[in-house]
């Protein structure tokens, strides 16, 4: 009865500890994010509302089934200072902007506001409840297919997504060191995914430390040959807008590039080293006379399994990203020095490749920690 209430009280004292924690945490990103956001253009009287298409004055649709030009169309406004106006406002088809209205669709309104009078244009569809009802069943589905250990990933996600938006971004704004700002919050998010993962275990550890010495890897790779190729972050497709943040706000942009590979590189990465910590305490448990030596021997056969199918996870990853400009270069039958010599075509091959680094050196960095850690359990920690 002792042991157990005193088990019980140990459990408790953890979680009010890191709840604690986790309100120090939100209170400290609240303060965090009160910084002025200036405004790279003049949006004063201006909104972007939900309405609804009452009925469409003139469409444009074409003989052949297409459209061309703009339709007229008659909205009711559904939120903003103007919510229950019926207004006029036109609707572009195009392939960025605009929606092929039909009357009782939702759509998003660009409301502009002049001395009295509205200019109102459909912006886009009203995509917002279907993504998040694809957001709400993926988190279901990782629920109710992982059970508790399910829910926990989700809170894991949740809590990186948090940090990602609340922390990195104020960062970054705020002037921050881009490739510090990362590693903050790879450290931060690996240590909570894989404490609710793992638990307060050694594989827990053993994976945390690899994980973020497999990340600053990735990003010392690419900034070593990022700079031998002469490629920096102001060799990026949207630099102008970029530069014009950076001319309103402290942040680097030339380091957004590197700052961005560790955390493209986070989830496999991560992946690799829980894989591959929690393999070996498994095979610890069934025959603890094994070496350290052993141990890591072990971690290295598994690694080389995992090597393989994750390095082709990260490498088809950035590749599906730049599909675009795959397909471009193969229609323009580029030739080969062209295309080697591209800006996009070696930013691309340096994310793809340092990020692999980080995978391929996590296995040894794991494997080296979890076979000194393991055999040894620290009491405090309880069976790991």
């Amino acid at each position: 009865m002792i042991k157990k209430w005193f088990g019980d009280w140990k459990v408790n004292l953890r979680r009010g500890i890191f709840l604690l924690l986790g309100i120090g945490f939100a209170v400290f990103l609240y303060f965090f994010n009160q910084v002025e956001l200036v405004p790279l253009q003049n949006q004063q009287g201006t909104s972007y509302e939900k309405a609804k298409v009452v009925r469409v004055l003139e469409d444009n649709l074409q003989e052949d089934g297409t459209r061309a030009g703009s339709q007229t169309v008659e909205l009711m406004l559904l939120s903003g200072e103007y919510a229950g106006e019926t207004v006029k406002a036109t609707s572009l088809s195009g392939y960025l902007y605009g929606a092929n209205c039909e009357p009782g669709m939702e759509v998003t309104a660009y409301v502009s506001e002049s001395d009295g009078n509205l200019l109102v244009s459909v912006y886009n569809y009203y995509r917002a409840p279907v993504l998040y009802l694809l957001i709400g069943l993926f988190l279901a589905v990782l629920w109710l297919i992982g059970g508790k250990r399910g829910f926990k990933s989700a809170v894991g996600l949740i809590f990186t997504f948090v940090c990602i938006i609340f922390l990195y971004l104020p960062m970054l704004y705020r002037g921050y060191s881009p490739f510090w700002a990362a590693v903050t919050v790879v450290i931060l998010t690996t240590a909570v995914t894989m404490y609710l993962i793992g638990g307060p275990t050694v594989k827990t550890v053993s994976s945390v430390f690899g994980t973020v010495a497999g990340v600053i890897v990735s990003g010392a790779v690419a900034t070593v040959f990022g700079n031998l190729a002469h490629i920096t972050g102001y060799n990026v497709s949207e630099i102008e807008t970029l530069i014009s943040v950076e001319r309103v706000s402290g942040m680097q942009v030339g380091g957004l590039l590197f700052s961005g590979i560790l955390i493209a590189s986070l989830g496999a990465v991560m992946d690799v080293a829980m894989s591959v910590a929690s393999t070996l305490q498994e095979i610890y448990d069934q025959n603890p006379a094994l070496t350290p030596h052993a141990l890591f021997k072990s971690g290295i056969n598994v690694g080389r399994d995992m090597m393989g199918t994750m390095s082709n996870t990260l490498i088809l990853a950035f590749a599906g990203s730049s599909i675009n400009v795959l397909v471009l270069t193969y229609s323009y039958a580029m030739p080969y020095n062209q295309v080697m010599n591209m800006y996009s075509i070696g930013i691309e091959i340096l994310q793809g490749i340092s990020g692999t680094m980080g995978v391929i050196l996590t296995v040894p960095i794991v494997s080296l920690l979890s076979a000194w850690l393991i055999p040894r359990r620290w009491k405090r920690w309880g069976k790991a």
